[in-house]
């Protein structure tokens, strides 16, 4: 979890108090107690959002920097979770999965009931070429689809890195938007239309 360092470099009140320490010295029993004092007065329904699975736990404690051995064993076992579609095709309805990667609403404490997620893609990647306000903390997807020839294996490649990007990239910063259930397999397939339909905005010239 990519929060946690900042959790760290700030006293945390609770029952018994737990002093300030430099992050790169920081125990998991010390991060973990950070966590569990700051999420005290969450509801039941959120800790397990706020307890690392394997994956999670050994990139945290390499600051997502496994040797390569842990970053193979970590892509082998994320690679076992994809749930793929069915049919052969993964492109949905691009028109749909832009609005989907314009939404960052869902999985907020201030997210009315019922809030539909959205994908929130432009926080971290260019996408269309005309959007002008994107962030850089992922690589450009700008003419994605048009760059890997619109060909049919690229696409079902990106659903995979969608679903879950771990089993691509070891100790991704990037969503489990499938795996954690936080967009539909729906909802996967119209973004990755919007990565590689000819009329796309993403792949307008």
């Amino acid at each position: 979890m990519i929060f946690l360092a900042a959790l760290l470099a700030a006293p945390i009140a609770s029952a018994q108090t737990i002093s300030p320490a430099d992050p790169a010295t920081a125990s998991p029993a010390r991060v973990d107690a950070a966590i569990a004092a700051t999420f005290a007065g969450a509801a039941v329904a959120w800790m397990p959002r706020v307890t690392q699975d394997e994956t999670q736990r050994l990139c945290s404690l390499r600051r997502n920097e496994p040797t390569q051995a842990e970053a193979d064993s970590i892509v082998a076992r994320e690679s076992a979770t994809l749930v793929m579609p069915a049919e052969t095709t993964v492109l949905g309805n691009w028109r749909n999965g832009e609005k989907i990667a314009q939404n960052g609403q869902g999985g907020q404490f201030s997210d009315a009931p019922g809030t539909v997620s959205g994908g929130n893609c432009y926080a971290c990647h260019q996408m269309a070429p005309a959007e002008i306000s994107y962030g850089t903390l992922g690589p450009t997807l700008a003419g994605y689809g048009r760059l890997h020839d619109f060909k049919p294996e690229a696409a079902r490649a990106a659903y995979a890195k969608v679903y879950n990007p771990q089993s691509a990239f070891a100790c991704s910063s990037m969503p489990r938007f499938g795996h954690n259930k936080i967009l539909t397999e729906q909802q996967i397939k119209d973004i990755v239309a919007y990565l590689f339909a000819p009329d796309s905005p993403v792949n307008a010239p």
